[in-house]
């Protein structure tokens, strides 16, 4: 069973390739640049919206030297070959690659994501239905993640807090109380 272990990466200043230089290229590098990471992109042709994100742009075909100071990679060519070559180094020397549209070159998938303030929802179907991951992710977005889930997440964002300033561990609270009582106590 593959991608079975979600996840969410602190990607603040982390190296991360984009071999690509079109739309779904773009598309990648966008939320990847939203996390904080440094981008670097390869291929012949670049979109202008993809160059001005890019802290670093080589116009040329993709070198499996292009890998070495990355942390991740991902492709998004129209090219299987060139898709294939890139999983394959970058499964040599141990970074985790995801190749758009293509499970099988990948060893990490991106789910559908929705966000709400400092709540974030990932759906995945583990690469077998991106659509019905979207659908899932535009129902949760619009029926889960409303502001009464914003702010009973800050509310119990503050208690964690004082928690800790006081020395406790959270993990030893049981939470089932305090999150019901967030969730009645925020705004509707």
């Amino acid at each position: 069973m593959a991608f079975q272990y979600p996840v969410f990466l602190d990607l603040a200043g982390v190296p991360v390739l984009v071999v690509g230089g079109g739309v779904i290229a773009f598309r990648k590098a966008a939320g990847l640049a939203g996390a904080g990471a440094v981008v670097t992109v390869v291929a012949p042709a670049v979109v202008p919206e993809l160059a001005e994100l890019a802290a670093r742009v080589e116009r040329r075909e993709y070198l499996a030297d292009d890998l070495r100071g990355q942390r991740l990679v991902i492709t998004a060519t129209d090219d299987p070959a060139v898709n294939a070559q890139v999983a394959n180094d970058a499964g040599a020397v141990g970074i985790w690659a995801n190749s758009a549209d293509d499970p099988q070159n990948c060893s990490f998938i991106l789910p559908a994501v929705a966000r709400r303030g400092l709540v974030t929802v990932a759906v995945s179907t583990g690469g077998a239905s991106p659509a019905l991951a979207s659908h899932l992710r535009t129902v949760i977005a619009r029926d889960v993640l409303t502001e009464r889930v914003e702010a009973a997440a800050i509310e119990l964002a503050r208690q964690r807090a004082e928690i800790h300033a006081a020395g406790g561990s959270t993990e030893l609270v049981e939470w089932g109380d305090r999150v019901r009582d967030a969730l009645g106590a925020a705004p509707q």
